[in-house]
This record gives C-alpha cells, structure tokens and sequence, in this order.
C-alpha cells in the first residue's frame, strides 16, 4: 500500500515553548501534516510534545530522534504511553544512536554498539507498548518485570538511519525509518536497504514510511546560504558516525580531509572540503520553486514525510518565507 505524502515543520521554533506553539498553532492553520522535533537539548521534545499536544486537533507530532542511551527501555515506553495518550493517533516515537559529540560529550555515556543498542531499545519499547511483561536479557539492554497497560492506538516506533546495516535493520524491525544528512546521490540506494529490510520481516517495502528532514533555506542568495551551511555541518561530518556516512555515500576524500582539519584544529580546511556541489547535493537551497522541484524529486525517489528545517541562522523573515514555500497550495506532491 502506498503511502500518502507529508509536510512537516521542524521542532522546536526556539528556546521558549511558546515559539513551538506558535508555530504547530501557524502549521495546522496553514495546512500543514505534521511536526517533527529535533532533540538536541533544552527545551526537551518529549516533554514538549506533551506540553503543546492540546494547542492542536490535527497535526501528527514525532519525535526525530531520541538518543536510546540518554533513556532507559522501560522509560522510553512509559513517556510513549504518556504522549499516546494525549496525542492519541497523532504520534510518532523516533529512536536512534545520536553522536559521539552529544553521547561522550554532553552525557558522558559511551556511544558503545549503537547498531544493536538501537534495535534491542526498539525492541524492547515496542514490546512494552503492547503490554507484555518485560523478560530480556540482551546484549546491550535487559529488563525483568515491568508491564503497562497497552493503548487503543498503538505508537509506531520509528528508528533512524544512515548506513545500510542501520537501514535495513529499521525497516525490519521499526514501524518506519528517519533519514538525515545525505547527498542526493545516496538517497536511491538508501530506499533500497529500505525495501531489503522490509522484505526480511515480510514487509511490503510501500507500506515502511520514510520520514526525513531536509536542512532547507528559500533564498536569492544561495552563496551566503552555502555558506551557513558549511559553518553549521561541517562539524557534523567530522563526528565518526556522519564521517563515515559521507565516505559510504561516495565523498570519500572529502570525508579524509574533513577529518584531517578537524584533527589539525584547522576551521577553514575543515569547512573548506564541503565544496559547493556538495551543499547542493546535501541542502535544499533556492528561489521557492528550486527548493519544491527538489522536493519532488524526493517523493519520487522515495521520501514520504519531509521534514522542513530551516538552516541553522536563518532570520525571522527567511524562516517564515521557507515554510510559507510548502503549504498545501503551493506544493503538489
């Protein structure tokens, strides 16, 4: 069965919940499908989706995605039930590994076998949403005991990938998969581990939907756009995980030198090997009608949920122009 399109406004608006609620409130108003929150620190998603789930009647919330070694399983599900409750039908739980910088850095946790760590956190919280009594011992996780009463509408869980093994391991064992951060060329292949991991669980490859959130900027000015872009993600792909992401996607020797300035403390080396052609393979960057073509192109290949997220820095008026660019209005999907 085919899924069905949809946009989506990136959350949280700002340091104050009530930037978030005006724009779910701004989102539903102007047709919008869902909204997705980041959760990279304060304000915390989780306890933000419950906090503005009565601002809205329509709009589905996800989160894209929560780190499973910030978060016991057993906690994890009962937050789950909490926002199933309040949002009921209308939420999505995203799982994933994060990064070194935010697991070693921020928490101090040890990004240790994050491919298993994922899939056994998956496990184990789509398990204790149905209501069945914990009884695991695995390699990176284990419970015993715990039970919650299972929901009318169930949360999908959803896990985040990059790589092939992360990718097919989502769709086989989550309810859908998240992307991020991929040049153009590696979005086709990535669909393909989709439909691999699918067909291992018995799945029709249509039926797993793939959300993904797409660093927009609807701009004149694609040169200070790209800019922006580098100054904000090249760190990103210095961090092993997204290092070796590039390298798999087919930037091998950016990948290199990325990781050489970073090691070398050298900022415009670093920024320097995101060449042009390699912002506009990653970032959706234009006048309204350049960023919707590449949207298109996205549906067709195989995004269902795309996620609109201005870049990091945009104004006021450049955040507002690049959502006002995906109203139901103006993009036909």
């Amino acid at each position: 069965m085919a899924l069905r399109q949809r946009i989506a406004v990136t959350l949280p608006a700002g340091p104050k919940v009530q930037d978030t609620v005006d724009r779910v409130r701004w989102a539903e108003a102007n047709g919008y499908d869902d909204a997705w929150f980041g959760d990279g620190g304060a304000p915390d998603s989780l306890t933000t989706a419950a906090a503005i789930a009565h601002h809205t009647e329509r709009l589905r919330l996800g989160v894209a995605v929560t780190p499973v070694f910030t978060r016991t399983p057993a906690v994890l599900a009962a937050t789950a039930n909490v926002l199933g409750q309040v949002l009921p039908g209308r939420f999505v739980m995203g799982l994933g590994a994060s990064s070194q910088t935010m697991m070693d850095g921020w928490h101090g946790v040890p990004l240790d076998k994050p491919v298993t760590r994922v899939r056994e956190t998956t496990v184990m919280v789509k398990s204790m949403l149905a209501g069945e009594k914990s009884n695991f011992d695995l390699e990176t996780v284990r419970s015993h005991g715990y039970i919650q009463a299972p929901l009318e509408s169930p949360v999908p869980v959803y896990m985040a990938a990059l790589r092939s093994t992360m990718i097919e391991t989502a769709a086989e064992f989550s309810d859908g998969v998240i992307f991020n951060l991929w040049p153009k060329r590696a979005l086709p292949k990535m669909i393909e581990h989709v439909a691999v991991g699918a067909r291992r669980a018995g799945k029709d490859p249509a039926g797993v939907e793939v959300v993904n959130r797409h660093m927009v900027l609807v701009t004149d000015d694609k040169e200070s756009a790209r800019a922006r872009f580098r100054a904000a993600f090249a760190p990103y792909y210095a961090t092993p995980v997204y290092n070796k992401f590039l390298s798999w996607a087919g930037y091998e020797d950016a990948a290199a030198v990325i990781r050489e300035g970073w090691a070398e403390r050298d900022r415009g080396k670093t920024t320097g090997a995101i060449s042009d052609e390699m912002v506009d393979e990653i970032a959706i960057i234009g006048t309204e009608e350049e960023c919707r073509e590449r949207l298109r192109w996205c549906a067709q290949t195989g995004i269902h949920t795309h996620i609109i997220a201005p870049l990091g820095g945009a104004t006021p008026e450049e955040t507002a122009r690049t959502f006002a660019a995906f109203t139901p209005d103006k993009l036909k999907l």
